[in-house]
């Protein structure tokens, strides 16, 4: 992306200076800047600068020892930044921000290089993905809690979660993850600015647990974008929040459908208590524990059973539910301890795959697939499997780089929000529910399955030709169902011959899905997986 060039010339003005925190590379490779003995200087050259910034480096890539422009290509471009982030990892520092512009048929760019480590497989990491009926105070709520700040009443911290263009085109995992906090042995790590990619950074250096937030959309037009984040997701938990002065909706019903069908556990928060008199927050929360009993869930309200019963007791069938008010910070302890003490659900085991949720191009890198790592590991350099395209195949490409939490890290594991630079593939090439594999993977692109279905709600009957919306994990794609028995009434469950119209997509045996036409709703499992 082009950038303001004061930030170019600010850093060429500085310049090089024995104890200053600028330093000058026209291109660093790594056969040359990685071999023994080199990357020693480079790691002790990068460490002075850092200190001598108090915490934080500017390297100008793309010019002379002497500050003249050179501009580099692309690919040299993105391969000095990869051996910058090596280099940047072994002085225990990494890469904050970069930005670039155009310098004849070449790039020049500043990269901002902060102290610190960065989120590795070893930390312990939960992703936590929010739902509720819009102005039922999501955002508001995860705000809150992210930063320690209670709300003014008109949404100021929700402020924090909405997503600027300019952090989408920037950064490398477009910040699925809208929000991010953590533990340590004295408790909660919080940030005073969420749009502070440092800030964010050093939380997720420090603490001893990360949290993060997906916040899906709230409004009913958007339920599409609500299932793609609920089923697309490797989520641990699901946040659901029930305003205490409205109380559940038809959409609160229906994102409680898709959280459960998917067998996430999931807490729900009643918000908004400082709006309403104790018995009105009495009657919410009894017509909660109402719609959790009618789909076969068991409500455990935190207030009269305590924090250390949810701990114990949360699952795919155990639902809390927490009293909370942004404002007055009401119940945000009981929603920081369960964050803290919750166990991580177990990652799936099998070689990498990532189902693309995003994509875009970032200058200087080109196309960026972003997702979560569903299972398995992914390491820069990595030859992977991109597809299946509209005609089934699959494109050899390699991950030039990836991305997690605002860090160029060099691997990544299952359950990681990831934003991984793809070599061999134009952006407009990379659509969402593509999939990420090994290079020696050998997948079938499927166009259609046999699956057991549930309808949840539909006005009349399924027939054979209903052609509804299947959301299977990053995929939203038509589709036509034949129900094996002919037709399925409202609250039924059978079989049913799923076909996509336009375009086949990677599916194994098992996995959940969840339909949708009008105010038709269904949810089903794969079952086999057809010619």
């Amino acid at each position: 992306m082009s950038v303001d060039r004061s930030v170019l010339h600010r850093a060429l003005e500085r310049g090089e200076q024995e104890g200053g925190n600028v330093e000058f590379k026209e291109r660093l490779t790594r056969d040359v800047h990685l071999a023994d003995g080199r990357l020693e200087s480079l790691v002790a050259q990068l460490r002075h600068r850092v200190l001598s910034g108090d915490g934080e480096a500017t390297y100008v890539v793309g010019v002379t020892d002497d500050g003249g422009i050179a501009g580099i290509a692309p690919d040299a471009f993105s391969e000095t930044l990869d051996v910058l982030s090596l280099i940047a990892e072994d002085a225990s520092a990494h890469i904050d921000d970069v930005q670039t512009w155009g310098a004849g048929d070449g790039l020049v760019g500043v990269a901002t290089v902060r102290d610190g480590g960065q989120l590795t497989a070893d930390d312990d990491h939960i992703i936590v993905g929010t739902a509720g009926h819009v102005d039922h105070g999501k955002s508001t709520l995860v705000g809150s809690l992210v930063t320690g700040r209670p709300d003014d009443g008109d949404g100021d911290t929700r402020s924090f979660l909405d997503v600027q263009p300019h952090e989408v085109e920037r950064g490398l995992s477009a910040d699925l993850s809208y929000g991010v906090y953590g533990f340590d042995g004295d408790g909660p790590l919080r940030v005073e600015n969420p749009h502070r990619k440092h800030e964010r950074a050093a939380v997720v250096d420090a603490a001893d647990r990360v949290v993060s937030f997906v916040d899906t959309v709230g409004h009913e037009p958007w339920l599409r974008t609500t299932i793609r984040g609920l089923v697309g997701q490797k989520l641990d938990y699901g946040l659901l929040v029930v305003a205490a002065d409205d109380g559940p909706t038809d959409t609160t019903r229906e994102h409680l459908g898709v959280l459960l069908a998917t067998d996430l556990p999931t807490i729900v928060a009643i918000t908004k208590t400082d709006l309403a008199d104790p018995e009105r927050v009495d009657e919410v929360e009894r017509d909660v524990e109402r719609l959790l009993r009618q789909t076969g869930r068991t409500p455990l309200p935190v207030e009269r059973h305590g924090a250390d019963a949810a701990v114990a007791e949360t699952d795919d069938t155990v639902v809390p539910i927490v009293r909370t008010s942004a404002v007055a910070g009401d119940g945000l302890d009981v929603l920081d301890e369960l964050f803290e003490r919750l166990p991580k659900t177990a990652a799936a085991s099998g070689d990498f795959r990532l189902y693309v949720d995003r994509s875009y191009n970032v200058t200087g890198v080109g196309a960026v697939a972003s997702g979560t790592i569903k299972s398995g590991t992914v390491e820069a350099g990595d030859e992977l499997l991109l597809g299946p395209f509209p005609d089934g195949s699959f494109r050899d490409v390699e991950a030039r780089s990836i991305e997690m939490h605002y860090n160029r890290v060099d691997r990544a594991d299952a359950g990681r929000i990831v934003g991984v630079a793809l070599k061999g593939v134009r952006e407009s090439e990379v659509e969402r529910g593509m999939v990420l594999l090994p290079r020696d993977a050998d997948p079938t692109p499927v166009r259609a399955f046999e699956a057991d279905v549930m309808v949840l709600n539909h006005p009349t009957r399924i027939d054979a030709g209903y052609e509804p919306v299947v959301h299977l994990e990053t995929a939203s794609e038509a589709a036509r169902f034949s129900p094996a028995g002919g037709q399925l009434l409202p609250g039924d469950s059978g079989t049913a011959t799923v076909e996509f119209k336009f375009r086949p997509y990677v599916v194994e045996e098992g996995q959940r899905f969840v339909f949708r036409e009008g105010s038709s709703k269904g949810v089903g499992t794969v079952t086999e997986i057809l010619d």
